[in-house]
């Protein structure tokens, strides 16, 4: 268990990411920050979620002055082709579609940072998923129901229907539902 004078701050306005955090037992409070997440071209999947996760926190330290900040970026990955939150519910058919029958990779950047003791770890996660085939109806169904429309790959794997479009993973779940437990929790043990 992790035991820290220090408060925690989640910089993230995700209700996945909180839900996730609150799993560790650990009391914290979550402010959303909001920075442009725009993939830079040419950027690998892994420099683009650490980059993100890094940006977040440098706009989290614009308001929290003391304690430890996390903060994460997740996006999808499909032949090489990063697939962030859809932009409309248009994006979002489309995004499911090229899912359908195919596996794309989840990755996750995380940036945990001690301000009092000057402690920053910047790591990121990565899991394979594989969709079944899709049909048009269920799709539709699923984007009239709003759920995809706040995540990368415009789908969750937790609490909706998205989790039965899911054939198989392979590595860390949780990073899939937007949180690399295992990695975040063993980060906050070395910065405290």
């Amino acid at each position: 268990m992790i035991k820290t004078n220090y408060p925690i701050w989640l910089a993230s306005a995700s209700p996945r990411r909180k839900k996730l955090l609150e799993q560790l037992n650990i009391p914290f409070k979550a402010i959303k920050v909001e920075v442009d997440e725009k993939i830079k071209k040419g950027e690998s999947p892994v420099k683009a979620v650490k980059r993100l996760s890094l940006e977040k926190m440098e706009k989290a330290k614009e308001e929290i002055k003391k304690g430890i900040i996390i903060t994460a970026d997740t996006i999808v990955v499909l032949n090489g082709e990063i697939i962030g939150k859809p932009v409309d519910k248009k994006d979002a058919e489309k995004i499911l579609q090229k899912l359908s029958r195919k596996t794309h990779f989840v990755y996750t950047g995380f940036c945990i940072s001690n301000l009092e003791k000057k402690k920053t770890i910047n790591d990121y996660e990565k899991t394979s998923v594989t969709f079944r085939e899709l049909n048009k109806i269920e799709i539709q169904d699923y984007i009239k129901s709003g759920s995809p429309m706040d995540k990368a790959g415009a789908y969750g794997i937790q609490d909706d229907f998205g989790a039965v479009f899911v054939k198989k993973i392979n590595g860390c779940y949780y990073n899939v539902v937007g949180l690399p437990l295992t990695k975040v929790y063993s980060a906050l043990l070395k910065v405290i």
